[in-house]
């Protein structure tokens, strides 16, 4: 698997670096910072003098840059995978974006220091854009990842089931982990008037078919060398999530994308993207 792992400077990005233990070395490892340099804008300045602005912070910025790779390079852990090197300039989402499908990448891997869902709607983040845009799999760090024991996978119905076990059967992580399969059923009741010990019959029974389906999926999961549980909930989706990770103490949040691509996902919203401004948990996207 090739990945593409993007760092800024800040503490997250050393997260990020640290992080690459617990997943499987790389085929190819692409590491990259983009210089976001910011192109003067005063009244009246002529272009000549603009330009010569913005070249010389360019210069200064790329010293800088080959100085953080240089460090992110002897930071890497033991035996992470032949490494390739990118210093470009431009919109840091956009970079990154273009790289990961440049170089065919099956994991992209970033920190977010976060701009939380109001200030993101106005002007995005680099997180979100890349949880939108980019290929392959995706894998958060709002924080550290401390381990990589537990694992939190939830999902809603066989199409989610089979493309986790399709990701899973590339075994993504270092050593194999427990994973706890999780779906979320709403409460809810037919459009018929019902009473209340009924309408609690059709929940149990619901519940009951859906640990049948989780048991099968953790079964396959099993025979391919993961410890694998399950467990079924009623309530909202990334309520339940957030609730169960908590209480499992996960280190990461494993979510399909479900098969929404680009402004669908952006305008239309997913638990992924809940789950990413809500929760304090490093969260891996893959599909």
């Amino acid at each position: 698997m090739k990945i593409l792992l993007a760092v800024d400077g800040s503490d997250h990005s050393y997260e990020a670096v640290r992080a690459l233990k617990y997943v499987s070395r790389a085929e190819e490892l692409h590491v990259a910072h983009v210089l976001d340099v910011p192109t003067p804008a005063y009244p009246m300045m002529m272009p000549e003098v603009a330009q010569e602005i913005y070249e010389t912070l360019e210069c200064n910025m790329r010293e800088d840059g080959n100085r953080l790779l240089d460090r992110i390079v002897s930071l890497l852990p033991m035996d992470s995978g032949p490494v390739t090197r990118h210093l470009v300039a431009g919109s840091p989402a956009e970079q990154i974006v273009s790289l990961a499908e440049k170089q065919q990448v099956g994991l992209t891997l970033l920190g977010t220091r976060g701009l939380g869902p109001i200030k993101e709607r106005l002007i995005g983040s680099v997180a979100h854009r890349v949880l939108t845009f980019a290929p392959g799999a995706k894998m958060i760090l709002p924080g550290p990842l401390k381990a990589l024991s537990q694992i939190l996978l939830p999902l809603q119905g066989a199409e989610d089931a089979d493309q986790a076990v399709r990701y899973l059967q590339q075994h993504p992580f270092r050593e194999p982990p427990t994973i706890t399969l999780f779906s979320v059923l709403p409460h809810t009741r037919p459009p018929w008037p019902v009473d209340a010990a009924s309408a609690e019959h059709m929940e149990t029974h619901a519940l009951r078919r859906a640990e049948e389906f989780l048991n099968e999926t953790a079964g396959t999961l099993s025979a391919m060398g993961y410890q694998a549980r399950s467990r079924a909930a009623l309530g909202t989706p990334v309520e339940a999530i957030l609730k169960e990770a908590k209480g499992l103490n996960a280190d990461l949040i494993l979510l399909g994308s479900r098969g929404r691509r680009g402004m669908t996902r952006m305008v239309l919203g997913s638990v992924s993207h809940a789950i990413l401004h809500q929760a304090t948990y490093p969260l891996m996207i893959f599909g």
